[in-house]
């Protein structure tokens, strides 16, 4: 949901329809009454992407609707060529080298930090 606004008003800058999906039952899905016009030209706007798991859940509804995907925008994206599962042109505000680690690898000061997931895929 973090890239309705930003879309909403690259939308509107750019005198295009702006429409988001939204994740039902775990899954994405168009509501609200809007629909992917067969033959339209889709840009997919992020907040932040990580890995293009949520893009990539927005790009079977576009081949779905057998409309075409111009690419991908985001203000930070902090993917990584080993994380990404999108492909194509991803057009970003900022890119952020964010450093992962393997549990056995984590450095000293992160030990004692509680583990957090961001993002919506695991809201119930």
């Amino acid at each position: 949901m973090g890239g309705i606004v930003i879309g909403y008003e690259i939308g509107r800058l750019l005198k295009k329809e702006t429409i988001f999906c939204e994740r039902i039952k775990g899954e994405f899905t168009l509501r609200r009454g809007f629909n992917i016009k067969k033959k339209s030209k889709v840009l997919i706007i992020e907040d932040v992407i990580t890995t293009g798991k949520s893009s990539l859940e927005c790009v079977k509804l576009i081949n779905k609707s057998k409309a075409k995907l111009l690419g991908f925008a985001c203000i930070i994206d902090r993917s990584t060529k080993k994380n990404l599962k999108i492909k194509g042109k991803i057009i970003s505000h900022l890119k952020i080298d964010v450093p992962t680690y393997k549990k056995n690898k984590l450095p000293k000061y992160l030990k004692s930090t509680p583990i957090t997931i961001p993002g919506s895929r695991f809201i119930k």
